[in-house]
């Protein structure tokens, strides 16, 4: 009733309610929104130098690696795993650059379980599409891909 006469009409103590309880609402109801999944936009790969590596990362991979490849990329937050830190390949393969597994999940993809998502594109198909009847050069693609980030390992 003390509210009722200071907002001095029945009509102002609904509207007041309302609004009282949409904000209640909203306090309630905005941390679930938030904690929703991140979607990732994915766009269409576009053509690069097949002889660049390091232009064909930083057009493709740095996104989500990031540019001295440590997982670190713009995009890096949007996933549910990290991406990976290809600075630490060679560290984490007892020494040696994994060059021949590197080169298969760039032409083939991985399990999900082994690349911690299936976010990763099969750049082999992408990179296919760019160049349908020369083989040589997806290939090409794929190796100079490798050679970069052989580039970037820790010492």
């Amino acid at each position: 009733m003390l509210l009722l006469k200071l907002l001095g009409s029945p009509k102002l103590f609904v509207l007041g309610s309302l609004l009282v309880a949409g904000a209640l609402l909203t306090l309630v109801t905005a941390p679930a929104a938030l904690a929703q999944d991140k979607v990732i936009k994915k766009a269409p790969v576009g053509q690069s130098d097949p002889s660049s590596g390091k232009a064909m990362y930083t057009s493709y991979c740095a996104p989500c690696h990031g540019a001295s490849g440590k997982g670190d990329g713009p995009a890096a937050s949007e996933f549910k795993v990290p991406p990976a830190n290809l600075t630490q390949l060679t560290k984490n393969n007892h020494g040696e650059f994994p060059s021949s597994h590197l080169w298969a999940i760039l032409q083939f993809g991985a399990p999900a379980p082994a690349h911690g998502s299936s976010d990763m594109p099969v750049w082999g198909n992408l990179f296919r599409s760019l160049d349908p009847n020369d083989p040589v050069k997806v290939n090409q693609r794929i190796q100079n891909l490798v050679d970069y980030v052989k580039t970037l390992q820790a010492n």
